[in-house]
């Protein structure tokens, strides 16, 4: 608004007539300001607002700074319409009045009375406070006010600004936890019950206090600007806000997961029930195989098989019991976990319907490949060759009699072979001792070559 001129020699006409054009201007912006600032949403809130903390301090210290910048425009406003009446007398001044004119534009001569409560309360320059009345010049008066207008300024558009942007957000986010508690506790999502039912209460406590003291602080979720000077520099603190808003959505998504499970819970029970009776019915084909290996398989360890899944028939019938209740914030977990050990349990039965009856598809793949080469000897004329109808009668014998030596008869195999691969004159099969398919696999064989069941390879004679 202006700058301190200090007393100097007497001002002439054009010096005192700039001066007055410039305090004149000065008056207009300080004027324009303070309605302004009367007129200030903000101000007004404060007046009508029960504050309490920081809000409350600074708000008592900026009423007295706005009651004393009035008090300080009433007195400047005063000097300079004095000044402008000593200047109207005579179109050129005289000597006098220029002498006048100059102490009350340039020196401290405008006298603000005032109440030693309220200087006390204010900023004066010159560290003179607690008096009953002070002197100013016109300049000092202008930077005065601008000081006090500055703070007085500062802290209603904070706290303005956070009541505009603080309140209507909580009340939205409020809003949103209603409708989200109507969801939560048809489902069982409820205090007590459900983890998401104690946050809802949390959160809802939370922004219930947080909306208090928004009210009745607002300066207390003011983050001013680091190395702003201009009024109003920063912006409201919404860590508590934005923190329980994730965790509503938080809540949101575990509903809607519950949903979720209410809408297919039925579906994903009858899959459960398939998938376990799968596995029961693999494990029950196991046993079966088991008990024919041992019949026609000599010479093998075959592996125990199992029982049925029962702890997990067992959990299968607490979540239809959690159905039928409508418990599904409990069956939303015990489904997810069910989910996944079926699975792991029909995989395990299958690996264990595999390697029972790894030995009967060891002696199907030792039987096709007596079958192929006796047919290539056949094409070649030489079926009826001595030897090798008495290697291939022998083979046979091992591999269509109960109990199957599944060592011997792969060595008849491989003799059969060696012999038949002499008359052909073709590359040596591999003799007794080598690596064949029954050796390659340890005592069970090849996985998964011919199984029966699932596997679809010969169980029987």
């Amino acid at each position: 608004m202006g700058d301190t001129d200090p007393t100097g020699p007497v001002m002439d006409r054009d010096e005192v007539d700039r001066a007055l054009a410039r305090l004149g201007a000065e008056h207009e912006a300080v004027e324009t300001s303070l309605l302004a600032l009367q007129d200030h949403a903000g101000r007004r809130l404060l007046e009508g607002a029960r504050l309490t903390g920081r809000t409350e301090q600074r708000w008592q210290a900026a009423e007295v700074s706005i009651t004393l910048l009035w008090t300080y425009f009433d007195a400047y406003s005063g000097a300079l319409r004095t000044a402008r009446e000593i200047r109207a007398r005579r179109r050129w001044s005289s000597r006098d009045d220029l002498v006048e004119l100059t102490e009350l534009l340039r020196g401290e001569c405008v006298t603000v009375a005032g109440s030693a409560t309220a200087t006390a309360n204010s900023p004066t320059l010159h560290g003179r406070a607690g008096r009953l009345s002070e002197r100013y010049s016109l300049a000092a008066l202008v930077e005065l006010m601008n000081e006090l207008y500055a703070s007085s300024l500062d802290m209603v558009v904070a706290a303005d600004a956070v009541w505009s942007a603080l309140p209507a957000r909580i009340d939205l986010l409020a809003a949103e936890l209603q409708r989200t508690r109507r969801l939560a506790h048809p489902v069982g999502v409820r205090p007590g019950e459900h983890p998401a039912g104690d946050d809802l209460e949390r959160i809802t406590r939370t922004l219930t206090r947080l909306r208090e003291q928004v009210i009745s602080d607002p300066l207390a979720f003011w983050k001013p600007l680091e190395g702003s000077s201009a009024p109003g520099g920063g912006r409201p603190d919404t860590t508590v806000y934005d923190r329980e808003a994730r965790a509503l959505e938080e809540v949101r998504r575990e509903i809607d997961a519950v949903l979720a499970v209410r809408q297919d819970s039925e579906k994903r029970i009858v899959r459960l029930r398939d998938v376990l009776s799968r596995a029961d019915r693999t494990l029950a084909e196991a046993r079966t195989a088991r008990g024919e290996v041992l019949a026609k398989i000599a010479a093998t360890e075959v592996p125990a098989v199992s029982g049925p899944p029962t702890a997990l028939q067992e959990q299968l019938a607490t979540a239809a019991e959690y159905r039928r209740h409508a418990q599904w914030h409990r069956l939303s977990p015990l489904l997810e976990s069910l989910e996944q050990k079926a699975e792991d349990e029909l995989v395990r039965a299958r690996e264990s319907l595999t390697a029972v009856t790894a030995p009967l598809a060891i002696r199907a793949e030792l039987r096709g490949r007596l079958d192929a080469y006796k047919a290539k000897v056949a094409r070649h004329g030489l079926a009826e060759d001595t030897v090798l109808a008495e290697r291939y009668e022998k083979a046979r014998r091992m591999l269509w009699s109960a109990p199957c030596d599944l060592r011997v008869a792969e060595e008849a195999v491989l003799r059969y072979q060696h012999a038949a691969a002499e008359l052909l004159g073709t590359a040596q099969p591999q003799v007794p001792g080598q690596s064949g398919p029954y050796r390659q696999s340890g005592p069970y064989g090849p996985s998964g070559r011919g199984a029966p069941g699932e596997r679809g390879g010969p169980a029987h004679e």
